[in-house]
């Protein structure tokens, strides 16, 4: 692949990150114009068959513009990063993120409608530790460091008793997070730390 497609695949993937931020704020307007009845419709209910379709549409919703607003910064920021240096297992990743933390959810969680990105948001910080630890690359392990710092203390949103926060998606996305890191390879092209393979 030459610098010139591979700069073509990096703003593809970057347009896709900024088309589904804007269905995340196209869905909010949407379901504030409808008084918030998607939430009803499509949320994660655990252990109702008709609350299993928000293992997928759970990460759309929110209960209110401040909700998504707040989910927004950390989307772009490690969404961002996962543009940058996760290539072809890019849907792979996103694929185990929502369909095992929402799956977890969903078997596991507390009898209310579970709702908003933040399982995302916390399954790709999971991914984006846990790849680092995996791989060692100087960019894994650099893009580990840095999400680290900027959001290691969200970690504390996976201990129960928040009221009207889904601890459970929180907890059960970065678990789903770190089992991508460890099952997927995310072809970063960069040197191994450590002794070379004979």
């Amino acid at each position: 692949m030459t610098r010139r497609d591979t700069i073509r695949a990096f703003l593809r993937r970057a347009a896709t990150l900024g088309a589904f931020i804007a269905l995340l704020w196209a869905v909010q307007v949407l379901n504030w114009v409808t008084g918030y009845g998607m939430n009803l419709s499509f949320g994660l209910i655990p252990r109702q068959i008709g609350g299993l379709d928000g293992v997928i549409a759970m990460p759309l919703l929110h209960g209110s513009f401040a909700h998504l607003a707040a989910n927004t910064p950390p989307l772009l920021v490690m969404g961002g990063l996962l543009v940058a240096t996760t290539t072809r297992a890019l849907l792979a990743v996103n694929a185990v993120v929502v369909g095992l933390g929402g799956a977890l959810v969903w078997l596991f969680g507390s009898p209310a409608i579970h709702i908003g990105a933040s399982g995302l948001v916390f399954g790709w910080f999971g991914f984006l530790v846990v790849r680092g630890l995996v791989d060692r690359s100087l960019v894994t392990l650099g893009v580990a460091f840095l999400v680290g710092g900027l959001y290691g203390a969200m970690i504390w949103g996976v201990l129960p008793g928040q009221p009207g926060v889904s601890w459970e998606a929180h907890l059960f996305g970065a678990l789903a997070g770190a089992v991508a890191a460890v099952i997927l390879r995310t072809h970063v092209r960069a040197p191994r730390i450590g002794r070379a393979a004979p």
